[in-house]
């Protein structure tokens, strides 16, 4: 964190002394600047690279870093009005009008002001990031031989093995595509599944990405609700009568944003359910790596279980490492395999091979378990940090189920509480909390919040996170 604090220092103090430069005057040698300012030489670059790259500079190997020369103003005379017509001239024609709304997504990947506690991240802090590990995976697999070629169109045939593994089963590296990331993936599943127009059954709540990537391609999110113990399989089988779905997407792990696992006594029914109706299971299995310390064995993913094609299965790294590495798989048997590959290379060609010869690396280096080991104590820690100061300080929130993996706990507010209010004060409070409205795809039930103890410092953050919307809740409730 110093190193890119010390880059981005020293672009500020380069970008006001730029005017003491005429257009195309040499700026001071890279030796200079680290003399000068008491950095290393690989911050004065990263910060000659930031202003190349805004343009303000240019560097010349073997030459220096010389001032850009002004680009002449450009003022825009064109007229887009145009567009208003042509974006939504074909939602007459269709059954179910597209609609792109990224607003759920955005509430978990929007980065909050400075100081303000972030309750709302859906992936890990940087202090329990890898990068390290991260970092000499990335430079060993930069030196593989092959390592910049392009790779298979499935990907890797090791790193397809490594998934096959972790997902168990009937399911051998060959059933297995490497993707992009976990919204990648579902985005891939759902084209393949279901046409423009069809009927999708999800959970409800659900994850608002999937819901989006759902409105996005005409398709209509239909709820199943669940409980602490997963999808009800009796509704699911009216919800599968009544609509007519083919395609069911859930979450058996750690449900986001419940938490919820799925019962044991479900597990078979909710295959047989869908087999019965001649439906897809698309499973989001998106954080069994982010298991608590206290949890116990996990169940297997309902792919291992799965001797007949229903389950479509979605794993991926993303969420036990970084927002940027953006590894997944995507798992199927049977002929939509092909379905999914050729929809995916359409989409992507595939994932670039230094990123996949890095997660293989990753995986395969001393430092994986570890890391494992040390996320798995350290969310067990901020887990209970946040469930006691939230019953000592706001015992009015419920929290109906207190999960043992995953980064967050699901809160229900008080009746007639206003959820977009409390949101609001939070955030005036400086603490960015997520709502609960954008994880149905039908009118809530309650109002609630989501808060993810992923994203912050430590448990120290938590607690002045709590302290700071008891304040807020305060204020809405007054």
């Amino acid at each position: 964190m110093q190193e890119r604090s010390s880059v981005g220092d020293l672009a500020d103090q380069l970008r006001q002394e730029l005017n003491r430069y005429s257009p195309g005057g040499k700026l001071p040698s890279s030796r200079a600047l680290v003399e000068r300012f008491r950095v290393s030489p690989v911050t004065v670059s990263r910060a000659l690279a930031q202003l190349a790259a805004e343009g303000l500079v240019i560097t010349r190997p073997g030459a220096g870093a010389f001032r850009a020369r002004p680009r002449p103003a450009v003022t825009s005379t064109g007229d887009t009005s145009w567009q208003e017509v042509a974006l939504s001239a074909d939602a007459a024609t269709e059954a179910v009008p597209r609609t792109v709304d990224a607003s759920g997504v955005l509430a978990s990947l929007a980065a909050p002001p400075p100081g303000v506690v972030e309750f709302n991240g859906g992936y890990l802090h940087p202090s329990l990031q890898p990068e390290r590990a991260m970092g000499a995976a990335l430079s060993r697999a930069g030196r593989r031989p092959g390592a910049w070629s392009r790779p298979p169109m499935e990907g890797l045939p090791e790193l397809r093995e490594w998934f096959a593994r972790g997902i168990g089963g009937a399911i051998g590296a060959a059933e297995v595509l490497v993707a992009a990331g976990g919204q990648t993936a579902l985005t891939t599943a759902l084209r393949a599944l279901a046409p423009p127009g069809a009927p999708v059954l999800v959970e409800s709540p659900t994850y608002p990405g999937m819901l989006a990537i759902a409105r996005a391609a005409g398709l209509r999110p239909v709820p199943v609700p669940v409980d602490p113990d997963g999808v009800k399989p009796g509704l699911l089988a009216d919800a599968f009568r009544a609509s007519g779905a083919r395609v069911f997407v859930c979450q058996p792990l750690f449900q986001n944003p419940t938490g919820a696992v799925l019962a044991p006594e479900r597990r078979g029914e909710v295959l047989r359910i869908a087999r019965d109706a001649g439906a897809f299971v698309v499973e989001d299995d998106f954080v069994r790596r982010l298991v608590h310390e206290d949890a116990g064995p996990l169940p297997r993913p309902l792919a291992a279980e799965d001797p007949d094609g229903v389950v479509v299965h979605v794993g991926s790294l993303t969420k036990a490492t970084s927002p940027s590495f953006r590894v997944s798989a995507l798992a199927a048997r049977g002929p939509v395999l092909e379905r999914l590959r050729a929809i995916q290379v359409v989409d992507t060609f595939f994932v670039p091979r230094p990123l996949q010869e890095a997660a293989l690396e990753l995986v395969g280096s001393p430092a994986w378990p570890r890391h494992l080991r040390t996320v798995s104590a350290e969310l067990k820690a901020r887990r209970d940090t946040m469930t006691a100061a939230l019953r000592l300080r706001l015992p009015e929130l419920a929290l109906p189920h207190i999960p043992f993996g995953g980064y967050h706990l699901w809160a229900r507010l008080p009746d007639g509480t206003d959820e977009s209010a409390l949101v609001a004060a939070a955030l005036r409070a400086g603490v960015a909390v997520t709502p609960g409205r954008p994880y149905y795809s039908a009118e809530p039930p309650a109002a609630q919040i989501r808060l993810s103890f992923a994203a912050v410092a430590g448990t120290e953050e938590i607690v002045e996170g709590v302290r700071r919307l008891t304040a807020a809740y305060d204020e809405v409730r007054a």
